[in-house]
């Protein structure tokens, strides 16, 4: 799930092993656009940090061998990003990092009539991403081979979260006196 097409899966081959000797992990590649296409790299340490400078140090490593090589032969710009809050899940490890959260995913076929589920991230266990959906007692088990894309849903407590690991504590209430 780190890449959608046999372009973005050479430019993962070539870009992830700079990125591992700097100490990050890549989350996704993408190669999008038209005429003007952007390469997108979404990366982070292994703490889940990355901040501006962790940006532009990855950014100039793998510009220096996307100059040397050109594996996309069209012009196009180089985006270099965290993740972010509501970031795509796309390694086992991610599902159980980022258990007791609510996540979408979508899969690559049919179960039960429908693609896309939702719910909280129960774990991961052999080859399996855990799920458990509202309204059903049982937690699903999903393939992770099944899974064509997954992404953490934006809610108070992964906000509260986010905002905790960056070392802020959220806003306290105020109450209005008369």
């Amino acid at each position: 799930m780190k890449t959608k097409t046999t372009l973005d899966e050479r430019l993962l081959a070539l870009v992830e092993p700079i990125a591992m000797a700097m100490g990050f992990e890549i989350v996704r590649v993408r190669v999008m656009g038209g005429k003007r296409k952007t390469f997108q790299i979404m990366a982070e340490r292994n703490d889940g940090t990355m901040n501006v400078e962790d940006c532009a140090t990855l950014s100039r490593a793998v510009s220096a061998m996307l100059e040397e090589n050109d594996p996309i032969g069209d012009e196009y710009t180089l985006e270099v990003s965290s993740p972010g809050i509501d970031r795509p899940l796309t390694a086992p490890a991610h599902f159980a990092r980022w258990e007791g959260f609510e996540a979408k995913l979508e899969l690559d076929r049919l179960v039960e009539g429908r693609k896309r589920f939702t719910g909280t991230l129960a774990g991961y266990e052999e080859g399996h991403v855990l799920l458990d959906m509202k309204g059903e007692t049982e937690t699903a088990h999903i393939p992770f081979d099944w899974i064509a894309d997954a992404k953490l849903v934006l809610t108070d407590a992964l906000m509260a979260a986010d905002l905790k690991a960056r070392g802020g504590a959220p806003e306290q209430g105020s109450e209005e006196t008369p």
